[in-house]
């Protein structure tokens, strides 16, 4: 095998292609990328047995021919090059790389023991890469870290006519978020489990590629896949029945308040700097204002006051500071509008656009309150 390509595009895929190599692979050959050479094209492929990646460059293919190599240092290799065309071309059991006065040569692996990567499912729908991107990035938060509780490590993908419902919890907080799609089926009703990691990739490999299919399997395989822009991804899904949390998002609520978002956060964040682990942040929502204080008796203190819009009675409550945050972060929107039945209950925040009318439709958070003492 032998080819020229440019140097950023080879590094660029090369990196894409090399994210989903697992840091322990079950099998050594699964450490390496798979390079074929032909028609002009040369296509890169990585496998774990859960996930896969897929894509093509365009190439001056002087010899075709198909070699296995260590993913991870060829990345790093690439990455490395001066900036000028790559000449990669195999020489027995070596490939050897060739950028102006640098030289590298790798071993190659066994490319008849690589598995054949699984086919992209038959497609489900199209949305656009960003909308989803976006709806991801405020879901994830709160996908569970805990590997010991894999079903909650996921987000739940719920396709429902002409939308998508992204579902994650970690039993502390909850979040949802809607997106409208195209489906390729009008009454299309299905769901589908995978892994946060895995999504978040997705999200920000290829969101920001136009519009994203989306494929997943209606047979026993479990697997989904996504594609845009000429790259392919396929995953494994979670195994298990998720939890139906959807019924813990509260029908009706009595107290609302509505405060800056961004002035929010600032004030969370400057606050907690005094909240030892696991200490919380108070919230006092009052008539036109709302008071956060955290630090208790001898130790450190701090509080702050802002402005807020308070409908029913006054409420206190307290949350986990971290928590907190990162549900205020992901909110698109000037407000956030919390929305309480009472103090001890979740508290609910949704964006809102303006200071006075209706929530914004879309994203909701769930946050479990820490009890205080009576």
């Amino acid at each position: 095998m032998k080819f020229r390509v440019e140097r950023d595009v080879l590094t660029e895929a090369v990196s894409w292609a090399a994210r989903s190599l697992s840091p322990r692979p079950p099998v050594p050959v699964l450490s390496g990328l798979l390079l074929k050479a032909h028609d002009g094209v040369v296509s890169l492929s990585s496998f774990d047995y859960e996930t896969s990646a897929r894509l093509e460059i365009p190439a001056e293919i002087s010899t075709e021919g198909t070699i296995l190599v260590s993913g991870r240092l060829l990345a790093d290799i690439c990455r490395s090059l001066p900036a000028a065309p790559v000449d990669v071309e195999t020489d027995g059991s070596k490939v050897t790389l060739t950028c102006r006065r640098s030289s590298f040569h790798l071993a190659t692996m066994p490319e008849a023991e690589y598995p054949p990567l699984p086919a992209l499912p038959p497609l489900t729908g199209a949305v656009s890469g960003d909308a989803f991107a976006r709806g991801v990035s405020q879901v994830i938060i709160a996908a569970s870290r805990d590997d010991t509780l894999p079903i909650l490590t996921g987000v739940r993908m719920e396709f429902e006519d002409e939308l998508i419902t992204l579902l994650a919890t970690d039993r502390y907080r909850l979040a949802l978020r809607e997106i409208p799609w195209k489906p390729a089926s009008p009454s299309v009703s299905t769901s589908a489990l995978v892994k946060a990691k895995t999504l978040n990739e997705v999200a920000k490999t290829l969101g920001g590629a136009g519009e994203l299919n989306i494929a997943l399997a209606d047979d026993d395989s479990r697997l989904i896949g996504f594609e845009s822009g000429g790259r392919t991804t396929t995953s494994l899904l979670v195994d298990g029945d998720y939890p139906k949390i959807r019924s813990l998002f509260p029908e009706t609520t009595p107290i609302h308040a509505i405060v800056s978002t961004q002035e929010l956060v600032e004030a969370v964040r400057r606050v907690s700097l005094v909240a030892e682990r696991n200490t919380p942040v108070r919230l006092a929502f009052s008539d036109g204002l709302v008071a956060l204080d955290a630090g208790t008796g001898e130790d450190a203190q701090a509080s702050e006051e802002l402005e807020a819009h308070l409908t029913g009675e006054d409420i206190t409550v307290a949350f986990n500071p971290h928590y907190l945050i990162e549900g205020l972060s992901v909110i698109e929107a000037p407000y956030v509008r919390f929305s309480f039945t009472s103090a001890p209950k979740p508290a609910m925040l949704t964006a809102q656009r303006e200071l006075e009318g209706d929530d914004e439709i879309g994203y909701r958070y769930l946050v479990m309150p820490v009890r205080l003492p009576n």
